[in-house]
C-alpha cells in the first residue's frame, strides 16, 4: 500500500480520531509522563476531547486545555472600557511559560472565525493584539527557540466553514471543510503515520539541498514583486520535523509543505506583493504590498485592512523587519485544492511566504546555544510578533544568489527548478 492511498470508507468520526492520534503521536511526539497545555476554541471541543484521550493513552501526566469563545471576545469590543484594550492576562501567559519551562508540551487547535473582528475598531484591535504579544513573549521565546515539542492542528468550525464556503448550507460547508482538513493533513490516508514519515523525509531532503548550496540571498520576480532578500549569516534551512531542546522529535505544523530559514533582518530590498489574503487575529487584510529598504518596511499598503496592517507593523521596530522566509511549491496539495483557507496555517503551506517579526533561532547553525546578542550579530530579528503572509504563486520566479553574486534558478513559475 502506498503512502498516498486513501481510506475511502473511513467515517467522519474515524477520521477525527485519526487526526487526534496523528496530532499526539506524530505532531507532538508526546512522551509518557509529559504534561500537555492545549488551546482551542469552544467550537473545537470535539477534537480537543479526542486529543485529550489520545494524550492520556500515550501516558500524559496532565492535559490542561484553555478554551476561547468568539462570542465572549466580541462582548469585549461592545462593552469593555477603552483602557481595557491595553491589558492582557499576563498571569495566564506567565503560567504557560512556567509550564513549558517545567517540560510541558504545547498544542494549539486553530479554527477561529477569520473575520471575527473585521468590523471592530482597528485601533482597539491593534492595542489588544500588542498587549497579548507582550504578555505572551516569554512563552513564545521558548517556542521560537524550539525548547519544547509543540504542534498546531486545525478543527473545522461553523464560522470558518461559512467564511470559506459562503454559497453552501452551513452543514454542507462544515463537511467540506472537514474533508479538506483531513486531505491536506494526510489523515484520510490508509496509513497516516507512514504518509507523514514519507513526507517528512522529502522535506528534509529539500532542506539539505539548500543547506549544501549556501545561497547568500534570494531574488524574487513576479506580478507586483521585484525583491531581493539576503539570508542570515550561518543560516540553516529546515523542513518537516525537528528535535526540540527537550530531546523530543515533533512536527510543529500540520499541515506543512515548507522549507524555511532565517533572512538577515537588514538585507531586504524592493517591493513584494501578497498573493493571498491574511487573516490576522480575527481581521482580514487583503492586497498587501510593501516596500523594503535595507531590511525595513518603508511603505505598506493594503486594499482592505490598511489600518490593521499599519498597527501590526507599528507593534515594535522588529515588526518592520523579516524573521522567516519559506519556500513552498505551487504544486503543494493545499495549493492544488484550489481553496483559500483564510487560515495562515493552511494558506502559508499553499505558497512561498515570508514572516514579519521574530526569528526562529533554530534557523541558524547552533542557534539555540547562542545568546540574543550573538543571534542579532548574525542577522536575527527580534519582535513581539511573528506573522506569516503569502507571496508565492504559479507566476513567481525565485533565484538563489551565491556568495560570488551568481544567480541560479531555484523556482520557476512557482515550482522547484
Amino acid at each position: 500500500m502506498t503512502p498516498t492511498a486513501v481510506a475511502e470508507t473511513r467515517t467522519q468520526s474515524e477520521n477525527l480520531d485519526q487526526l487526534a492520534a496523528v496530532a499526539v503521536h506524530v505532531g507532538l511526539g508526546l512522551k509518557s509522563g509529559q504534561e500537555l497545555v492545549m488551546t482551542a476554541s469552544t467550537d473545537a471541543m470535539p477534537l480537543a476531547r479526542r486529543i485529550t484521550e489520545h494524550a492520556y493513552r500515550a501516558g500524559a501526566s496532565l492535559v490542561t486545555t484553555l478554551y476561547a469563545d468568539d462570542a465572549s471576545a466580541l462582548l469585549r469590543y461592545r462593552f469593555a472600557p477603552d483602557a481595557s484594550f491595553d491589558h492582557a492576562a499576563g498571569w495566564l501567559y506567565d503560567g504557560m511559560a512556567a509550564a513549558f519551562k517545567s517540560g510541558a508540551a504545547r498544542l494549539a487547535i486553530a479554527g477561529a472565525d477569520p473575520t471575527l473582528l473585521s468590523n471592530e475598531d482597528p485601533d482597539k484591535v491593534g492595542r489588544a493584539n500588542r498587549a497579548v504579544s507582550k504578555a505572551y513573549r516569554p512563552a513564545l521565546e521558548l517556542i521560537t527557540r524550539h525548547e519544547i515539542n509543540w504542534t498546531i492542528v486545525s478543527s473545522a468550525t461553523p464560522a470558518w466553514a461559512t467564511a470559506m464556503f459562503p454559497n453552501y448550507a452551513p452543514d454542507v460547508a462544515l463537511a467540506k471543510l472537514w474533508e479538506a482538513i483531513f486531505a491536506t493533513t494526510r489523515v484520510n490516508r490508509v496509513d497516516p503515520v507512514s504518509a507523514w514519515k514519507t513526507h517528512d523525509a522529502e522535506l528534509h531532503k529539500r532542506a539539505a539541498f539548500l543547506n549544501e548550496k549556501r545561497y547568500s540571498a534570494l531574488r524574487y520576480r513576479g506580478p507586483g514583486t521585484d525583491f531581493r532578500l539576503g539570508l542570515a549569516d550561518d543560516h540553516e534551512w529546515l523542513g518537516g520535523g525537528t528535535t526540540a531542546g527537550n530531546g523530543v522529535y515533533c512536527i510543529p505544523n500540520m499541515p506543512t509543505e515548507e522549507v524555511f530559514s532565517m533572512p538577515h533582518k537588514d538585507r531586504a530590498d524592493g517591493t513584494i506583493t501578497a498573493t493571498k489574503p491574511l487573516s490576522h487575529q480575527g481581521t482580514m487584510i487583503e492586497g498587501i504590498q510593501v516596500r523594503f529598504q535595507h531590511g525595513r518596511i518603508v511603505d505598506a499598503r493594503a486594499t482592505r485592512g490598511q489600518e490593521v496592517l499599519q498597527k501590526l507593523i507599528d507593534t515594535d521596530e522588529g515588526a518592520r523587519h523579516l524573521g522567516e522566509v519559506a519556500l513552498v511549491p505551487h504544486s503543494s496539495p493545499i495549493a492544488q485544492s484550489g481553496l483559500v483557507f483564510l487560515n495562515t496555517l493552511f494558506d502559508e503551506n499553499a505558497a512561498s511566504h515570508i514572516a514579519l517579526g521574530q526569528s526562529y533561532s533554530s534557523c541558524v547553525r547552533n542557534g539555540d546555544k547562542l545568546s540574543p546578542e550573538e543571534l542579532a550579530a548574525r542577522g536575527a530579528n527580534s519582535s513581539l510578533i511573528h506573522v506569516d503572509w503569502m507571496i508565492g504563486s504559479g507566476q513567481l520566479d525565485i533565484d538563489g544568489v551565491t556568495a560570488s553574486g551568481t544567480a541560479e534558478p531555484l523556482m520557476r513559475q512557482g515550482e522547484w527548478a
